[in-house]
């Protein structure tokens, strides 16, 4: 049997270390929070030189940035495999799906979710790298909006509103309308405002099944900003 190559052995043992180091941080995420991420203390832990850990993250923001990304990617991936299941003219139906994919998301990964969308990391600046991942999940439901309005002109809005979301209404081609757009923008701070007083523990003593008020709650938005 022909020997496989030193270069594509070397390869998979540094992306199967690389994913070792990135498992590592996620536990120290879930006892020490992100601001206390640390390349030492995952290297101790995995046995590793403190030295060799920077031959794979340069620094505790790089695998941060690492970490990240993933659960940008990982979280966009579930909302649109969960919205690829609806039927395309059900506008309202692809709306809760992805809002109801969030929060179980955010209920099955909780570091991640608080890592990418709680409270910024003191001293770390998301790089560029970062801004693709990000927009899956708002680019996921401004196709349902823009699929689910029919406009008479694609003219800019030059109503106060209007220039007030200028920049997002020129994403979609002004294809929706200025208060359209600002219903879903309420809806979208409507979602992660009920996911994040769920996940930090706000329900307590007030709702007793989060899923049911939450989902309940995604249907009335979808009612309300979709025709």
């Amino acid at each position: 049997m022909p020997e496989k190559p030193a270069g594509g052995v070397r390869a998979r043992v540094r992306a199967e270390l690389t994913a070792e180091i990135k498992a590592a941080a996620r536990r120290q995420l879930a006892t020490e929070g992100a601001s206390s991420l640390s390349l030492r203390a995952i290297a101790r832990e995995l046995g590793m030189a403190s030295s060799a850990i920077y031959r794979y993250f340069a620094s505790r923001d790089e695998l941060l940035t690492a970490l990240i990304i993933d659960a940008y990617e990982d979280v966009a991936s579930h909302i649109e495999a969960a919205e690829s299941q609806c039927e395309r003219a059900d506008h309202r139906g692809r709306f809760v799906a992805i809002a109801t994919t969030l929060r179980s998301w955010a209920v099955a990964n909780p570091n991640e979710y608080a890592l990418i969308y709680g409270t910024p990391v003191p001293g770390y600046a998301a790089p560029t790298d970062t801004i693709d991942p990000a927009t899956r999940v708002p680019i996921t439901l401004l196709t349902v909006l823009v699929e689910s309005h029919v406009s008479e002109t694609s003219e800019p809005d030059e109503s106060d509103l209007g220039q007030a979301l200028a920049d997002v209404l020129v994403f979609t081609n002004h294809s929706v309308p200025a208060d359209a757009m600002a219903l879903a923008i309420e809806a979208w701070a409507e979602i992660f405002g009920l996911i994040n007083l769920e996940m930090f523990g706000h329900f307590k003593n007030a709702v007793t099944n989060p899923s049911v008020m939450f989902n309940h709650a995604a249907n009335s938005m979808a009612e309300r900003i979709l025709p």
